[in-house]
């Protein structure tokens, strides 16, 4: 018979429901067996003792919430009967012994990557066009639309012009009704040029709202995550714009690039309007150098590299119930191996980490990167109470209406995308990974933003779960999405990868599904596969401005 809840760890005090219950039933693992006093949909929790008030909420066998009015045996978990609670945290004794998977079956395994100077390896080729202000986000779109129509990088035809076609006849004839959906057909050809440069990946834009108006600050976090864009090994040149009066300049870029590569020799082309003067001669020479840079670009080629070569961004959204103990722990069995292997890491989304602090800070290889990590949260935790927004708010509404109901319980589950290696270093957005193994960088909750950060500190591959599916992308590097239940992923195939969903029904392990997702990943590595959100065109680009953002 399937099993219909799963309590997580021996110390919890709920346990979760793998399908829907009913009041009524009887249900429980191992020697628990009680009555159901409401019914629980599946993801949700029920207790499996009494609570009275202010009695501790533990799951994963971490605190996770706290009894706000007294709560029987069998009863659903809920926002009306519990309110979040997480532990304290300091800098204690090391724990960082673990037990390392066996890697046998991936010691030699290679992926097909693009080599760069610097002894980086990239899973694409990309061009970037940049502006260093706001002011710039128009001439940069126009340099961009420009060369990816022409260079073989765009359909000429949108795959809806069908259903923009069939409604202009609709609206002409007065004809009432539903337009049929056969008018949309993605698969269709649509008149794609042939692509000029076979070996670049494509053209990418990275506009966006800041630059100026800002702090020096601001400006200068902003520099540092462009640079981290323009020296990723997914990169294989920039042309950046700049206005000129702005608080981003270009000497202010350039030293963050010399930070992140003191030998930087990839082609790049600084142009300023206010220097140059016309627009139209502005985006003349920003198109011819571009096209220049494209011929160099188009020299480099996939060759085969080891997978310690990869540097692996972990990531979640849409989050539900089922995060925890399906896809984030798959995702963390594969992180393990990466790292075994000696590949890297990233865990970001800091406040969701509240909750497991004490176990990610004994983790630290030494009391230094620990103390790094408890400032890095207890800073970000004081500047959201002082705005009257602690890390407690971050649960968004389908987080709570799918089973994580307070921050520690969204937290503890999103916490095991990072597996159980040692944290080998601890990082303040937007600094770039510079040691194998697991790090941790400090980023907010927020999808995009982390994610932009990710990339902008080397993950040249990024691993998303969802529970509840979110087409998230990324213009530079691949974005895999993994679903947390069979459900969405038969829903949402068109923007989901990979089904974790199967750990649920039994019918695969942590460790089998963990294999899948590696396996898949050097897949996308090599550009053997298109990840979904790269195919749907989500390149999602969200600087942080270092205020609060869950």
């Amino acid at each position: 018979m399937a099993i219909r809840s799963l309590r997580i760890h021996p110390h919890d005090n709920v346990e979760v429901a793998l399908t829907d219950l009913s009041v009524g039933e009887w249900i429980g693992t191992g020697s628990t067996r009680i009555t159901l006093m409401d019914d629980v949909p599946a993801k949700h929790k029920y207790a499996i003792q009494d609570f009275e008030v202010g009695t501790d909420i533990i799951m994963y066998g971490v605190l996770v919430g706290m009894a706000v009015v007294p709560i029987r045996k069998g009863e659903l978990i809920s926002t009306s009967n519990i309110r979040h609670a997480s532990g304290e945290y300091r800098v204690s004794q090391r724990k960082t012994d673990w037990t390392r998977p066996d890697v046998s079956k991936w010691k030699d395994r290679t992926f097909l990557g693009y080599h760069r100077a610097d002894g980086s390896v990239g899973t694409k080729n990309y061009w970037l066009v940049i502006p260093l202000v706001f002011c710039e986000n128009k001439n940069v779109s126009i340099i961009h639309e420009t060369l990816v129509k022409e260079l073989g990088y765009q359909h000429e035809v949108s795959p809806y012009s069908g259903l923009v076609r069939a409604l202009k006849r609709q609206h002409r004839s007065g004809e009432p009704g539903d337009v049929v959906s056969s008018s949309v057909d993605p698969s269709a050809p649509t008149g794609l040029p042939d692509k000029l440069f076979e070996h670049v990946d494509g053209i990418k834009l990275l506009t966006h709202t800041l630059g100026c108006g800002g702090t020096k600050d601001d400006a200068k976090t902003l520099c540092g995550l462009l640079a981290g864009y323009v020296t990723h090994p997914n990169v294989a040149g920039a042309t950046v714009l700049s206005l000129g009066c702005q608080n981003a300049q270009i000497p202010l870029l350039e030293a963050e690039i010399a930070c992140r590569d003191a030998k930087f020799t990839k082609p790049l082309y600084l142009l300023e309007q206010q220097r140059v003067g016309n627009e139209a001669d502005l985006l003349h020479e920003a198109i011819t150098k571009t096209f220049d840079g494209l011929v160099m670009a188009n020299q480099c080629k996939r060759q085969p590299a080891p997978i310690d070569q990869l540097c692996l961004g972990l990531e979640c959204g849409g989050s539900d119930g089922f995060s925890g103990i399906s896809a984030n722990p798959a995702l963390g069995y594969a992180s393990d191996i990466l790292v075994t292997l000696g590949a890297s890491v990233v865990l970001s989304e800091f406040p969701e980490l509240c909750g497991v602090e004490q176990e990610l800070s004994d983790r630290c290889v030494d009391e230094e990167t620990a103390e790094r990590f408890v400032n890095l949260m207890k800073t970000y935790q004081h500047r959201a109470e002082a705005v009257g927004s602690g890390f407690d708010s971050n649960p968004s509404a389908g987080n709570i209406r799918d089973g994580l109901i307070t921050d520690a319980i969204k937290s503890a589950g999103a916490a095991k995308k990072g597996g159980t290696s040692p944290v080998a270093d601890v990082l303040d957005y937007p600094e770039k990974v510079a040691k194998p193994g697991l790090t941790l960088l400090c980023t907010p909750g927020s999808d995009i933003e982390s994610t932009t950060a990710e990339v902008g500190s080397g993950a040249t591959v990024v691993v998303f779960t969802t529970g509840l599916g979110t087409p998230t992308g990324n213009p530079i590097t691949p974005v895999v999405k993994v679903s947390t239940n069979t459900l969405l992923y038969e829903k949402m195939e068109d923007i989901i990868d990979l089904d974790a969903g199967t750990i649920i029904r039994g019918e695969e392990s942590i460790e089998e599904a963990g294999e899948r997702i590696l396996e898949y990943v050097i897949r996308v590595a090599s550009g053997e596969v298109i990840a979904k959100a790269e195919a749907g065109g989500h390149d999602d680009f969200i600087p942080w401005k270092r205020g609060i953002s869950l």
